[in-house]
C-alpha cells in the first residue's frame, strides 16, 4: 500500500492479513528508488536527516535535550514593531545574526525619488551580543552606537527596562500557533509565515490611525 509515491507497507503482508490483492506489488516496485528521504523497501535503515525529515535550518536545541529545532532572531524599533526577522537552527548563537538583521532593515520609502537608507542611531542588546570585533566594531563602522551589556557585569545598567519590547513582539508573533511551533520542513515557507506574522503586527499597530 502506498500514499502517492511513499510506500506504507509491503503488499504481500497486506495481502495475507487484510485480503488486499497481490497486484499492489507493482505499485511497490514503482516506489523503489524514489525520494530516498523516506522509508523504502529493501534498505537496511530509514534515511532520515536534517535535510529530509526535520527540514532545513534546524539543529540540536541545547535547552531541549538536543532535539532538532529552529530559533527566531528579531530586531524591533523602540516600540516593539518588528523591522526584520530570520530563523536558523536552534544551535546557532544569537550573535551570528546580529549584523545581518541590522543590514536587513528595509529602506524608507520617500514620496519622491529612490528609497533612502536610514540606519538607527543606537542598537541595544543583552550580553549574548557581547562581541567587540564582530558586533560592536561592525556597528560603529555603520555609524551606529552599540549599547550592549558586557558579560560578567552587575545588573542595573538600565538595558533591562528596554528589553521587554522584543519579548512583547515575540509574544505577539507567537499568538499564531503555526509560528510558535514550526511545522514546515521547507525553510522558505516558514520564513514566509514569519514575515506575514510581522506584517500583521505592524498592521494592528497602524490600523487605529487608518
Amino acid at each position: 500500500m502506498r500514499l502517492r509515491h511513499d510506500l506504507l507497507a509491503p503488499s504481500a503482508r497486506l495481502a495475507r492479513g487484510r485480503r488486499v490483492a497481490e497486484d499492489l506489488g507493482s505499485a511497490a516496485r514503482r516506489t523503489r528508488g524514489r525520494r530516498l528521504g523516506r522509508s523504502v523497501v529493501g534498505g537496511d535503515r530509514q534515511l532520515l536527516g536534517a535535510r529530509h525529515f526535520w527540514g532545513e535550518k534546524t539543529g540540536p536545541n541545547p535547552t531541549d535535550r538536543g532535539k532538532n529545532g529552529s530559533k527566531r532572531h528579531l530586531i524591533t524599533d523602540a516600540d516593539g514593531l518588528p523591522l526584520a526577522i530570520e530563523h536558523t537552527g536552534a544551535n546557532v548563537h544569537d550573535s551570528q545574526c546580529a549584523i545581518p538583521l541590522v543590514d536587513a532593515v528595509p529602506n524608507i520609502k520617500q514620496p519622491k525619488g529612490r528609497r533612502r537608507k536610514r540606519r538607527p542611531k543606537e542598537v541595544l542588546a543583552d550580553a549574548a551580543y557581547d562581541a567587540e570585533e564582530k558586533i560592536r566594531e561592525a556597528l560603529r563602522a555603520r555609524k551606529i552606537i552599540p549599547t550592549i551589556r558586557r558579560r560578567n557585569t552587575e545588573h542595573g545598567s538600565g538595558l533591562g527596562e528596554f528589553r521587554y519590547v522584543v519579548e512583547a513582539s515575540f509574544e505577539w508573533l507567537f499568538q499564531w500557533r503555526r509560528l510558535r511551533v514550526r511545522y514546515e520542513k521547507r525553510a522558505d515557507i516558514h520564513q514566509a509565515f514569519l514575515i506575514l506574522g510581522c506584517v500583521m503586527i505592524c498592521w494592528r499597530k497602524l490600523e487605529p490611525f487608518c
